[in-house]
């Protein structure tokens, strides 16, 4: 890799964090055994970046002779790691010094020194990172959030199935009616269901319950022994008084519906005409709740301590839970990533339950339930490493927002796509926008995206401005009518080329020159825009370039 002088005074600048090192290499050096444990820390958690030459706060004080060999010390890390460790290594300059930058890929497996050495990373309180030691009991975490295990499948050896309650059994029967989950699996007598749901497996001739089954049909003293780290929190906070704090340590389904119960006594509707029929409006979408609350439940990551929390408060309604994304999902991908399960066995029996998406998108349900109704999209910018937080504001719902996308539902027949309303949602807040600008938001790439854009110019609830890479976005004129802005239509949509053409022309004549930035302020026009109005102007002979690149100015022709 090659990293830029500006990057790296960036790196060097916020600190340490979980995925960089700083390593001091003054004073005799670094001992090849810490350098090695630093690369095994490493590739244990995130993998990451490893600065030799720099000082815990900072500061850079340049790397010894022996550490310049850059292939010898890609040759030393591969011999010193079981299984070996492929690092990248760099040689960068700064502050006249020369620094040692080793990237580090995150592992796929557990990886130690060949002195047998385990360690990983992880933050302190204080949020400064440290590498400790990485123990057997935490492997199955570490596999769980790759995907290369399944914990929930696991059978608990010292309990049988009688250790089971059997009322947990009929309330699972219970929900598969009430939600529309499995009906194949009502039929089948008690052994046969669990059995079918992997509530069960048979070791050496003896049914023991797995993980999933004692989650799901456990006994609660049970959970707390074999499961210490299941519990819920509810909490609802108005300002800093706390009006409801409970607490669950019992089997999921009961958990669900208690919290569920708790949940519903605090939803508010209130309702618009729209034709002839009247339409609920929420303060929270109870749909996005259950999606959102059932994947805390089902995806947290048991072996780590901590509650799932599901607090309401004036910011909105946030479920937070143990463990953070499972390997291959992100931020940048939430919406299009294959579904993946940290618990896959628990997470196939609740959706044939009927408790969860059973197409494994139920991520899409939680943003449809927010964006309908004119609300923020869901944040999930506060998860991290350790936890997956979602939050649903509580901002109040935009009725002509959700009277559009009714009256395009009536007329197309079906439901609007999830990334139509995510480019309508984000169009409504910054009025005109790009392809390149909006796929980011949908996470689909840009042909795909421009694809679901035309639709929209089809259907009239969005226009468009210019051609090829300049080409842009905003609401329609119906649309702004709608909602009673019709002012800001005319300001988004602003003059038509001619117009335009005369702007400029005029300016020169006033200035004597013009630039392409002052051009887009002029005309509020994208970079590209103002690049194909001056071109144009040139083509025309109306005017002519002075300079060239950033320098570049337009003069009328003599």
């Amino acid at each position: 890799m090659n990293t830029s002088q500006q990057e790296f005074t960036a790196i060097l600048a916020k600190g340490e964090t979980l995925t960089v090192e700083f390593k001091s290499d003054a004073k005799g050096g670094l001992p090849d055994r810490d350098l090695v444990a630093a690369v095994v820390a490493m590739a244990n958690t995130e993998g990451g970046l490893i600065l030799l030459g720099v000082e815990d706060d900072g500061s850079v004080t340049g790397i010894q002779s022996s550490h310049q060999d850059t292939t010898g010390l890609k040759a030393l890390i591969a011999n010193r790691t079981s299984p070996s460790v492929a690092i990248s290594v760099e040689i960068i300059e700064q502050e006249g010094k020369k620094i040692l930058n080793i990237t580090v890929p995150k592992s796929h497996s557990i990886v130690s020194t060949t002195d047998g050495l385990v360690l990983r990373r992880r933050l302190m309180a204080t949020g400064k990172p440290e590498a400790v030691p990485f123990y057997p009991h935490e492997f199955i975490q570490r596999q769980a959030g790759l995907g290369l295990v399944d914990p929930s499948a696991m059978p608990l050896a010292s309990l049988s199935a009688e250790d089971l309650n059997p009322l947990e059994r009929q309330r699972i029967r219970e929900a598969i009616r009430r939600y529309g989950g499995d009906m194949t699996l009502l039929p089948l007598a008690d052994e046969e269901l669990d059995g079918t749901l992997g509530l069960v497996t048979t070791v050496e001739g003896i049914r023991r319950p797995t993980v999933a089954g004692l989650l799901l049909m456990g006994r609660e003293e049970i959970i707390r022994q074999y499961i210490p780290a299941h519990e819920v929190a509810f909490q609802v906070l108005e300002g800093t008084d706390v009006r409801v704090n409970e607490f669950f340590r019992k089997p999921l389904l009961q958990t669900f519906e208690e919290v569920e119960l708790l949940f519903k006594a605090r939803v508010v509707e209130e309702e618009i005409q729209v034709g002839l029929f009247r339409v609920p409006i929420p303060n929270f979408d109870r749909r996005a709740f259950r999606e959102g609350f059932i994947n805390a439940l089902v995806h947290r990551d048991y072996a780590r301590l901590g509650a799932v929390h599901v607090r309401l408060d004036d910011n909105g309604l946030t479920i937070s839970s143990p463990g953070g994304f499972i390997e291959g999902v992100t931020l940048q991908n939430l919406l299009v990533a294959p579904p993946r399960s940290r618990n896959p066995l628990l997470a196939d029996i609740v959706k044939r339950i009927g408790l969860a998406e059973r197409t494994g998108r139920g991520i899409d349900r939680i943003f449809e339930g927010m964006l309908r109704y004119g609300r923020p999209a869901p944040d999930y910018s506060m998860s991290d490493a350790s936890s997956v937080v979602l939050l649903m504001s509580r901002a109040d719902a935009d009725t002509s927002f959700l009277e559009m996308i009714l009256a395009y539902e009536e007329r197309t027949g079906v439901p609007m796509p999830i990334d139509s309303l995510i480019i309508f949602s984000r169009l409504r807040q910054e009025r005109r926008l790009t392809t390149t600008d909006l796929a980011g938001s949908t996470q689909k790439p840009e042909a795909s995206t421009r694809a679901t854009l035309e639709k929209l110019v089809e259907a009239g609830m969005i226009e468009a401005q210019d051609t090829g890479r300049g080409r842009s976005y905003m609401l329609s004129a119906k649309v702004y009518k709608k909602i009673g802005q019709k002012a800001a239509y005319v300001r988004q949509a602003g003059f038509d080329p001619i117009q335009q053409e005369q702007m400029v022309l005029a300016y020169i004549d006033k200035h004597g020159s013009i630039k392409r930035a002052d051009v887009m302020e002029l005309c509020g026009l994208t970079k590209d825009q103002a690049y194909n109005l001056l071109k144009k102007l040139k083509s025309s002979g109306q005017i002519v370039q002075e300079g060239s690149r950033k320098g570049a100015v337009y003069v009328l022709r003599r």
